[in-house]
């Protein structure tokens, strides 16, 4: 058989195409920002993960550019080798300080620090398990890993006891979840893995991408919600977000620290992260250090749209983050929607199986500390309009 068949085979992208609703890849002629150009017209954002607006901050965007005037573009070797710039060791320092945790090591990417993270704290005899809604990079992770790989259903503690309750007594154990679920907003019941993992001798790691700048005191995250900095072993986080770049971390104790440095194939034969990269993480997380009011507007903006959503009758997924889910149930209307509502000026993403059970497709809307509400009352208005007509009937 040609390895090449299965990209012969009609696929929903395909049929997506056909019918005028294809989702993805739309360009933009504009910073991210609460409003862009996509396309050669405004629409307002509303599927962003940049929360703290901080990818158009002026010191910023002045950090990149000053690291590209003194270290050029890019680094051409992994950290191991030629690739440790002074600026890399600045930023490790002042985020494990800001996390409370004793080290930090960087990642070129967030995706590749949960592959780097996994991968060499999970061995032989080790378990990983994992939340069924994690992030796609912790799952791949654990297929790198040599350890065997289980997971419970979403949130459910009753079912991550009993799998803890199964693993053999000699084996070393990591409890994966993410802090904030991305596609439902969600937070994790920390408090209740914690105390799970403290009686069956678990270690427990948290994928904080969509935590770090969101909640917790002064944006530390999910362990800082809980106030449980002490008991979370691992913090996983990425730049991507909050903090306006490009790039991802661990946050752990310095032994952990110093033998993933030393084991993670990840990490060890990847280019490091690029002067500009470094920079402007740098610089984001100096700005969230100095004005932790922005946690607070964005948690105001975000509960201001929950009451939006509710008092103009629109469906959706409750949660105490601005990762803020629209039912819209069937893949086709979800697409059919996700296009009208494009068209309209708003940009949301659609979330469609395998992210999501068939049935259970719906509409991903994040927002920013910088959305004004006069931008979101409009946004919400087109929402409301756009699931009101008759053809996408919910």
């Amino acid at each position: 058989m040609d390895i090449f068949e299965k990209c012969e085979r009609k696929s929903l992208a395909d049929e997506a195409r056909e019918k005028g609703v294809y989702p993805y890849f739309h360009s933009l002629q504009s910073r991210q920002d609460i409003e862009v150009i996509m396309e050669g017209k405004r629409r307002i954002m509303l599927g962003s993960n940049n929360y703290l607006g901080l990818t158009i901050n002026p010191n910023v965007i002045e950090a990149g550019i000053k690291a590209i005037e003194k270290y050029g573009t890019g680094c051409s070797g992994s950290r191991f080798l030629n690739g440790t710039l002074n600026m890399h060791l600045e930023l490790e320092s002042e985020l494990a300080e800001f996390l409370r945790k004793e080290e930090v090591v960087t990642f070129s990417t967030g995706f590749q620090s949960n592959l780097g993270i996994i991968s060499a704290i999970v061995g032989r005899t080790d378990y990983v398990i994992c939340d069924k809604e994690n992030h796609a990079s912790i799952y791949d992770g654990c297929k790198l890993s040599y350890g065997k790989m289980l997971r419970y259903k979403h949130s459910d503690m009753e079912d991550l006891e009993r799998i803890l309750n199964g693993v053999p007594e000699t084996a070393g154990i990591l409890i994966v979840t993410d802090g904030v679920f991305s596609m439902g907003g969600d937070i994790a019941k920390l408090p209740e893995i914690v105390s799970l993992a403290k009686k069956y001798g678990a270690r427990v790691m948290v994928d904080d991408a969509h935590g770090l700048g969101v909640i917790g005191e002064g944006g530390r995250g999910t362990a800082s919600y809980f106030g449980l900095e002490d008991d979370v072993d691992i913090y996983m986080g990425t730049f991507s977000k909050s903090l306006a770049s490009l790039g991802g971390y661990m946050a752990s104790s310095s032994k952990v620290a110093d033998y993933v440095r030393h084991n993670s194939r990840p990490f060890i034969f990847s280019a490091s992260m690029t002067p500009a990269n470094c920079a402007c993480a740098l610089a984001s997380l100096r700005e969230l250090k100095a004005h932790p009011e922005l946690v607070t507007n964005l948690a105001h903006i975000s509960q201001y749209v929950r009451d939006g959503l509710t008092a103009r009758g629109i469906k959706h997924r409750q949660s105490k983050t601005p990762i803020i889910p629209i039912y819209t149930y069937e893949t086709y209307r979800t697409l059919g929607i996700s296009k009208e509502l494009f068209d309209e000026g708003v940009y949301v993403n659609p979330v469609l199986p395998p992210a999501t059970p068939p049935s259970e497709c719906l509409l991903r809307t994040s927002y920013m500390a910088s959305h004004t509400e006069a931008i979101l009352d409009e946004a919400m208005d087109i929402i409301k309009e756009v699931l009101s007509r008759s053809k996408w009937e919910m």
